[in-house]
């Protein structure tokens, strides 16, 4: 009877195993987005060509609220380069501060201190404030801002928000907040859009600092330094916050219109080492990355997630008619079908480097028919967007420098106490 009570066992566990594996193979077209890939680490069809891209974006780093930068009328052979130093930024390698262009063409930046100056596109200077006593420019303040009319609007990482007369360099009004900020600034007619450490997205009034409505998504209790990125677009306000929720408000007042999570639970535990890349809008699609190994594709009226792909970047993407362009964290440049989510092409863009696992791409542009990557050790590569060949290696520095601006046919750079302009 033994004998038979456990030939009866064994062949229920071999009939057990046989549905699982049916189970599994079932495949109901739904996506997985909680499964983990390893990053690709190769190249894909280098012998492809794309076509070529002749369409522009105009003034993609001006009052920019979508974030698609797309194709810029742009080229250099990088003759000429200038450069405008200031008191060091300590933090600059673990924050992420961004270059402003005014709408009349000025740039704005900011030094260690919390000094704001403004300078004309020759880098001669027009003005400079600080808005902080001595223990906070000791605290070696990050700054981000926007423009509404002729007003600069400000906040940083020490709580801090104020309005600044752009033509004079007057402050005019300045408050505290609950919480320091971490995230781009946004407008919207005479409101302005942030968000704190604590993921509580804040809309602001222009007119004096007074908080208009306020959003409170799930909070993590370590707080990662890296920005985190909003989009407007048709009255709708589209963030993300460190856990990798996906969120959508009406501009006006704040209701929710859909939100969606990237992310499981374990996240919670690893809110510290996730790196959102900027989100992106344009085809009425969302675009973002994460260093997860995960490329989102998600529908903008309604939240569903429409494709999926294994790429591992914290970059910024373009978005260019059909076509997706974007680098890995592990230095591979992809082109992707934006329809599909397929890969296209995948080239190396540190096969030149000897020490190229010491090397991280920091950020892009794609400019006519050229890729300027720019990487932590100072320099810029180009590569031809439309065969992946790599074509030049320029040496701006040997420390970290910025992804790149360009306005008016000059790229701009940042580094830890500099800004360059190259011709």
């Amino acid at each position: 009877m033994s004998k038979r009570f456990l030939y009866i066992l064994i062949f229920i566990f071999l009939i057990s195993c046989s549905l699982s594996k049916k189970d599994k193979d079932i495949n109901d077209g739904s996506i997985n987005i909680f499964e983990k890939n390893e990053p690709i680490k190769k190249e894909l069809n280098t012998d492809l060509k794309i076509k070529s891209l002749t369409k522009f974006k105009n003034k993609p780093f001006q009052n920019n609220k979508t974030n698609s930068n797309g194709n810029i009328n742009f080229d250099t052979n990088f003759k000429k380069i200038s450069s405008n130093k200031f008191s060091k930024i300590r933090k600059f390698d673990s924050y992420q501060p961004e270059l402003f262009f005014t709408n009349l063409g000025e740039i704005i930046f900011f030094d260690g201190k919390g000094t704001i100056f403004k300078l004309n596109q020759n880098f001669k200077e027009v003005w400079k404030i600080n808005n902080y006593n001595k223990k906070e420019k000791k605290l070696n303040p990050i700054l981000y801002f926007a423009q509404i009319d002729n007003t600069l609007i400000v906040n940083d990482n020490l709580s801090k928000v104020y309005s600044v007369e752009l033509n004079t360099g007057k402050i005019l009004w300045s408050r505290y907040s609950s919480s320091s900020f971490n995230s781009d600034i946004k407008v919207f007619k005479d409101k302005f859009y942030t968000i704190d450490f604590d993921n509580v997205i804040r809309a602001i009034s222009s007119k004096n600092g007074n908080e208009i409505w306020s959003f409170q998504t799930e909070n993590s209790f370590i707080k990662s330094e890296k920005k985190l990125s909003i989009v407007i677009k048709d009255e709708i306000v589209f963030f993300v916050n460190n856990l990798g929720d996906i969120t959508a408000l009406d501009v006006n007042n704040g209701s929710l219109v859909w939100q969606t999570p990237t992310q499981s639970n374990m996240i919670y535990e690893n809110a510290f080492s996730l790196e959102n890349s900027d989100l992106v809008f344009e085809n009425n699609t969302i675009y973002f990355s994460n260093n997860k190994n995960e490329f989102f594709s998600i529908d903008a009226r309604t939240g569903t997630i429409k494709w999926a792909q294994s790429i591992n970047s914290s970059l910024r993407p373009t978005i260019i008619e059909n076509l997706i362009f974007t680098v890995s964290n592990e230095g591979y440049f992809f082109v992707i079908d934006d329809p599909t989510g397929n890969i296209i092409r995948i080239t190396d863009v540190l096969k030149n480097f000897k020490d190229k696992s010491e090397i991280k791409p920091i950020g892009f542009i794609h400019a006519k028919n050229k890729i300027y990557v720019s990487l932590s050790n100072g320099r810029i590569v180009t590569i031809n967007s439309t065969t992946g060949i790599q074509e030049k290696i320029t040496k701006i520095n040997n420390s970290k420098i910025s992804r790149p601006y360009v306005l008016n046919n000059n790229m701009y750079l940042i580094k830890d106490n500099a800004l360059i302009k190259i011709e």
